[in-house]
């Protein structure tokens, strides 16, 4: 059911190059490439003063089973920390790499409890060839089968769940968060014992103050509790920002040769919706212009988006954008079919 995509052949590059250049020669004019330092500086107050004041409520209701009507609260803030340190690994932020390194590192492993060179890594990869069964590690095999192929290596309780797995699979991303701190760990090992030892020494201290707070702070089992539905949600927040983005969207061919404009406009849908969508999917619901240009900060992408969707209106280039419960049915319709 592999999803039949329009290549460019290696004879058109010329002309490939020469459709893309207009287009960033238009974004760079408007300047959408600039950074919005400001812009980042004043997200990431809002953000802390959101995570010292929900911390700060956690106390003053510790007390109760109240509190756990915070740990909603706690997902969605977690979600946002993720989102910046997402932008902080494109450069987004300021025009120096350290700043963004470091800023990515207080995020991703301080904040969320990822391994942010582990994150930057695999997502980086993504982005060079998205949608690519071999090449993107967001549709490497694994529980869900993006591909008929991938389903029909399954075997036993596999299988099963193969045939079924669009129904298991908004429940399943209540385990993302978990996954992407769990797939961090694993990596450390390889990378270099510089960074090995920083990432290590921010991670380690990320779980000490998150569980040692919640436990201090809230009776065993409604910290376990709090816990549970804190993960659990901020899981289904992130899987909800990635999920509509490529899934049901073109799969290139093992050795497909397609140039960047096409390869990252076919593979992409974007997701309207207002600022509600914005906020909840982190501006990624504007996934063809920022895999189209990477480092443009995010305040810009829904500038941007009129003038690539005319653009490609202009030179018949299919661009897919659509609200979030249609993008949500596309990609549980496609993974229906697959896995059958």
């Amino acid at each position: 059911m592999t999803t039949t995509v329009h290549a460019a052949p290696e004879s058109s590059g010329r002309r490939a190059r020469s459709e893309f250049g207009p287009l960033r020669d238009r974004i760079v004019a408007e300047g959408l490439l600039g950074r919005r330092v400001g812009h980042y500086a004043l997200r990431g107050g809002l953000i802390l003063v959101a995570l010292l004041a929900t911390a700060v409520g956690i106390i003053l209701l510790a007390g109760s089973w109240w509190v756990l009507l915070l740990a909603p609260v706690a997902a969605i803030v977690s979600a946002q920390i993720s989102f910046y340190g997402h932008d902080a690994g494109h450069q987004q932020i300021s025009d120096s790499r350290k700043i963004n390194r470091m800023t990515g590192l207080i995020a991703a492993n301080v904040l969320a409890g990822i391994s942010h060179g582990w994150w930057q890594d695999k997502h980086l990869r993504h982005h060079a060839n998205p949608n690519h069964e071999g090449l993107d590690p967001d549709v490497g095999e694994g529980v869900i089968a993006w591909s008929e192929e991938q389903a029909a290596k399954k075997t036993g309780f596999a299988r099963w769940f193969a045939r079924r797995q669009a129904a298991f699979f908004f429940p399943l991303l209540t385990l993302e968060g978990w996954n992407l701190n769990l797939a961090g760990l694993r990596s450390i090992r390889s990378r270099p014992a510089k960074s090995r030892s920083l990432e290590i020494g921010l991670l380690a201290l990320h779980w000490a103050v998150y569980l040692g707070f919640l436990i201090m702070v809230l009776p065993l089992p409604v910290a376990i509790v709090f816990i549970l539905i804190h993960r659990g949600l901020y899981g289904l927040n992130l899987g909800m920002a990635f999920a509509p983005n490529h899934k049901g969207m073109e799969m290139p061919p093992q050795g497909s040769r397609m140039d960047h404009l096409r390869k990252q406009v076919l593979t992409s849908r974007d997701v309207t919706g207002g600022p509600l969508v914005d906020f909840m999917l982190g501006g990624l619901n504007y996934q063809i212009e920022h895999h189209l240009f990477p480092s443009m900060p995010r305040p810009h992408l829904k500038l941007a988006a009129p003038i690539i969707r005319d653009y490609c209106a202009d030179i018949g280039l299919p661009y897919r954008s659509c609200g979030p419960i249609e993008s949500y049915g596309e990609c549980l319709a496609y993974l229906r079919e697959a896995g059958r």
